[in-house]
């Protein structure tokens, strides 16, 4: 049995946060998955509307590769997991991830996958 933690859509929030609180403007703690993501993409988006379809876009992309990652994880990934890092453990922690590009990342093994 394996022991597996992925949340990528709260990797993405936190991360969300992260940037307004290093811009000086943090967002208050009381305020909604949908609401953060949607003042991100205020930023960008003409409308209120729009910036609220691209969150239940990017909310779908986030859950939807969640969902692939888990469907084919003993098939497909965990396999991978050991031939290219050697990892014998059974716990995993996937993480959503910025840098130089989207990427989710198996802390335990260091694993990294591209998005």
């Amino acid at each position: 049995m394996h022991d597996i933690t992925i949340d990528l859509y709260k990797n993405w929030i936190d991360t969300v946060k992260e940037v307004f609180r290093g811009s000086g403007h943090p967002i208050p703690g009381d305020v909604s998955d949908t609401e953060v993501a949607i003042l991100y993409f205020r930023q960008t988006a003409q409308s209120d509307e729009e910036a609220a379809a691209q969150q239940q876009a990017n909310e779908e992309r986030l859950r939807g590769m969640q969902q692939a990652i888990t469907d084919h994880f003993e098939s497909v990934i965990l396999p991978d997991i050991r031939k290219r890092t050697r990892y014998e453990g059974n716990r995993f922690c996937f993480q959503w991830v910025y840098n130089n590009g989207e990427h989710i990342i198996e802390e335990y093994s260091s694993y990294r996958i591209p998005v």
